[in-house]
């Protein structure tokens, strides 16, 4: 067990090795609980989220969900959450570490017509995610819930929020259910997939199979001195919906072009680099590995790491500080892996 931000979770249950590899070839059950959750009503609402965050809701609707940044005025990433729209309004689910943070903040700009009310403690939250998720979740009716959709529903008899995003690149399900009954739920869906490989799997598979997917995480790859643009996450900011925090200095560095760049690293065997070391190329630091680690999928360390501009591009070198020593890396196009949420009816990214 460790501390990740303020809560103590399972860095693994059995090995991080096995759970990884359940993930990527059959499923891994996660307890994401640690997550904020977050509801948003009121008829004001959806033009409140579109003031406070930098992708545009409007290209969704009822029963879909949208990865979205929270920024500062300047341009920095405050938090990366996804919004789900729903019948009774919004649920919006945040970084444990910044949870208190980010609701002050929304709170701070939410006009008096809507009410943030924090639902963490009350609503638990767990992710089964896997090539056969689908097939093993004791649940009916998810076959033709597309990517980033949801619904209510039934998970082995429990009631509860279903959803199809996931943070391995594998398909999979998001189970939001109420605090008193997840332990059922949580015992149904490995009994379930007993027999099969299930594995519960903690802290160390979800950022090596997230890694792996070029997913970000905030803290690592991402904070308030990164912008969208610097981060890999130009994709999210929608210029054109109107006005947002944090707009006009995102549509400057869009002119003017972001300093640095996120790219991916791979090294040989044993030289993991890792968060902070310095990256150099012709024996000038350019930038520092923002994530590391060893993939076992993969068979050998990757990273990513935040550079200057146009100082590597892919299929080149660089050296990578690994335990007091220069290693060498060589400059990858991302992501590093490719898994089972590209088949999982997924549209283009929204």
């Amino acid at each position: 067990m460790v501390d990740f931000g303020g809560w103590e979770l399972p860095q693994q249950y059995t090995s991080i090795r096995d759970e990884h590899l359940a993930v990527r070839k059959v499923a891994g059950l996660f307890d994401i609980s640690h997550m904020g959750r977050f509801k948003v009503t009121g008829e004001a609402g959806l033009d409140f989220l579109q003031s406070l965050l930098t992708n545009d809701l409007s290209r969704i609707g009822r029963g879909r969900a949208q990865y979205n940044l929270m920024c500062n005025e300047e341009g920095g990433i405050l938090d990366d959450l996804v919004v789900y729209w729903g019948d009774d309004g919004f649920t919006v689910v945040v970084n444990a570490a910044n949870r208190e943070r980010d609701l002050d903040w929304m709170r701070s700009h939410a006009p008096s017509s809507v009410e943030i009310e924090d639902r963490t403690f009350e609503l638990s939250l767990i992710a089964f995610q896997g090539p056969r998720a689908q097939e093993l979740l004791p649940a009916k009716g998810l076959d033709d819930l597309p990517y980033f959709g949801f619904r209510p529903g039934q998970v082995a008899g429990v009631s509860a929020l279903v959803s199809r995003t996931g943070y391995t690149g594998e398909d999979g399900f998001e189970i939001f259910v109420k605090a008193d009954r997840v332990g059922e739920v949580w015992d149904a869906i490995l009994k379930n997939g007993a027999g099969h490989g299930v594995l519960p799997a903690g802290l160390g598979a979800r950022d090596a199979t997230r890694l792996e997917a070029a997913l970000r995480l905030y803290g690592n790859d991402m904070d308030d001195s990164v912008n969208p643009y610097e981060a890999g996450l130009g994709w999210t900011v929608r210029l054109d919906k109107g006005a947002f925090i944090g707009r006009d200095a995102l549509a400057r560095i869009k002119r003017d072009g972001p300093r640095r760049t996120l790219v991916g690293l791979t090294t040989a065997p044993g030289d993991i680099a890792r968060h902070g070391a310095a990256v150099r190329s012709q024996d000038r630091v350019i930038g520092s590995v923002t994530s590391g680690t060893h993939s076992f999928f993969l068979g050998h360390p990757i990273a990513l790491a935040l550079v200057e501009v146009a100082s590597l591009r892919v299929g080149e070198t660089a050296g990578v500080d690994v335990r007091g020593r220069q290693a060498s890396a060589e400059v990858v196009q991302l992501p590093f892996y490719r898994g089972s949420a590209r088949s999982a009816a997924a549209p283009a990214k929204s």
